[in-house]
C-alpha cells in the first residue's frame, strides 16, 4: 500500500471533524509566541473561570459589608446547564426508542438501560434469534458521534446466521446520559463496555461473545480487551476502520490540549467541522447519517478531542501488548482514520490468532458502503471460523 496515502489528521473518528490548527509552516518565533498566547489564555481562564461557591474568585469583585456581591443568574447558571443537558438526554432517549429495530421473522428485540461506571444511564439494544441454537453474540460499540441504532441492518444479517446482537450507546451519544457529543473519558466508555459484557454474560451463560468496534469505538474496544477481566469474557474482537494513529496537525495542539481539556472541556471549536470528507460511497447512506437527529453534527469538544489523542497514543505505544484474537478491516481510501495503522496493528500485535482485510477503494464507514453485506459476511465467516478453531 502506498505510504503517501493522505489521511485527515485529528479526526473525530467517525464524522471527519478535526481540531483546527494552523496548517501553514510556522517559524520557531511564531510557535513560541503562539505557545505564550495559549499559556496566558489558560492562566486567565484558570483565574477567572474556575468557580468557588458558584462565582468566580476575582480581584475585581465588589465587596459590601465584608461579603462579595454575586449575580444570582451566575449562581444558577450551572444548575440551568445541568437541567438543559438532562432534558436533552431525555429527548434523545425518546428518539432512540423510536429507531426501527425490526430484525425480521424469528427475532426478538428490546431496548434497556443499565448503570455505567459513574452511575450514568447507558442506553442499549439487543436482537436475539427466537429459534435455533445461538452460535454466539456480537456486542457492538459504535463510533464517535453516532449511535447503536444505526447498526440495525447489520443486526438483521447476524440474526439470519443465528448470532445474537447487543449494542450500547456511549455516554453523550444516542439514548445515553450526558451532553450530546461530549466524551469526558474514553476510559469510562471502556469500563462501561466491561459492565455491559458482564451483564450479557450473566444473561447468556456459556455463549461465546465477540466485541465489535468502529472507528474510535474500535480504539475503545481494543483498549478494553487489553484488560484481563474483559479479555477473559471474549472469544475475539472485530475492528472496522479503528482510530489508531491519530495525531494533531501541529505539535502545538498536542501541547495545549491537556490544559484546555481541564479548563474548558466542553468548549466547541467552532471552525472544527471538516466539510466534504466522504465516509461512504453510498449517497443515501451519507444522507441518512447526517440527517439523523441522534448523530452529533456539531463542532468537536475540547475534552473529546484530547481523549481521542490520548487513547490513540496509548494504543500506538502498546500494540505489542495486544493478545486478544482479532479481525481488523479497513478501506484503503479511508481519509478519516489511517489504514496503514491497521496494518501496523496486524504486524505488531502479539495475538496468536489475528487477521486483516483491506478493501481497495473503500471509505470509512465500511458497514454503510454499497458492499455492506459483503463486509458483514466477511465478519460472520471470521467469527464462525474462530468458533470452529476453538473446538479443535
Amino acid at each position: 500500500m502506498d505510504r503517501s496515502l493522505p489521511v485527515e489528521e485529528l479526526t473525530s473518528g467517525a464524522s471527519g471533524r478535526i481540531i483546527p490548527v494552523c496548517r501553514s509552516m510556522l517559524s520557531r518565533r511564531s510557535l513560541f509566541r503562539l505557545f505564550l498566547f495559549f499559556h496566558s489564555l489558560a492562566l486567565w481562564l484558570l483565574l477567572f473561570l474556575r468557580r468557588s461557591g458558584g462565582i468566580a474568585r476575582s480581584p475585581f469583585l465588589v465587596r459590601n459589608s465584608g461579603a462579595s456581591v454575586s449575580s444570582p443568574r451566575k449562581r444558577g447558571g450551572g444548575r440551568w446547564r445541568v437541567r438543559a443537558e438532562e432534558e436533552d438526554a431525555r429527548r434523545r432517549r425518546a428518539l432512540a426508542e423510536m429507531v426501527d429495530m425490526d430484525g425480521g421473522e424469528g427475532c426478538r428485540w428490546e431496548t434497556s438501560v443499565f448503570l455505567g461506571t459513574r452511575k450514568n444511564a447507558v442506553f442499549c439494544r439487543s436482537w436475539v434469534p427466537v429459534s435455533g441454537e445461538m452460535k454466539g453474540i456480537l456486542v457492538i460499540i459504535h463510533g464517535l458521534n453516532e449511535h447503536s441504532g444505526r447498526y440495525a441492518h447489520f443486526a438483521r444479517q447476524l440474526i439470519s446466521c443465528n448470532f445474537g446482537v447487543y449494542a450500547m450507546d456511549w455516554t453523550g451519544h444516542g439514548g445515553s446520559d450526558g451532553l450530546h457529543g461530549y466524551v469526558p473519558s474514553l476510559d469510562n466508555v471502556a469500563a462501561d463496555t466491561g459492565i455491559f459484557l458482564e451483564k450479557i454474560n450473566s444473561e447468556n451463560p456459556n455463549i461465546p461473545c465477540f466485541l465489535f468496534g468502529h472507528s474510535t469505538g474500535g480504539a475503545v474496544v481494543l483498549k478494553a480487551a487489553m484488560r484481563p477481566h474483559i479479555k477473559s469474557m471474549l472469544e475475539g474482537v472485530v475492528l472496522t476502520s479503528p482510530a489508531l494513529r491519530v495525531k494533531p496537525a501541529h505539535p502545538i495542539v498536542g501541547a495545549v490540549a491537556p490544559l484546555f481539556s481541564m479548563v474548558a472541556p466542553k468548549f466547541q471549536f467552532k471552525g472544527a467541522n471538516k466539510r466534504g470528507i466522504p465516509v461512504s460511497r453510498d449517497p443515501a447512506a451519507m444522507l441518512a447519517k447526517y440527517s439523523d437527529p441522534l448523530v452529533y453534527t456539531g463542532p468537536i469538544r475540547v475534552r473529546t478531542g484530547h481523549e481521542i489523542l490520548r487513547i490513540s497514543s496509548y494504543l500506538m505505544q502498546n500494540m505489542e501488548s495486544v493478545t486478544v484474537p482479532f479481525l481488523v478491516l479497513h478501506g484503503t481510501a479511508d481519509r478519516v482514520t489511517d489504514p496503514l495503522a491497521s496494518q501496523d496493528l496486524y504486524n505488531v500485535a502479539s495475538s496468536s490468532y489475528k487477521d486483516i482485510k483491506l478493501y481497495d477503494g473503500f471509505l470509512h464507514d465500511l458497514l454503510f458502503e454499497p458492499e455492506r453485506d459483503e463486509i458483514g459476511t466477511d465478519i460472520i465467516h471470521w467469527m464462525e471460523k474462530k468458533l470452529q478453531h476453538q473446538c479443535l
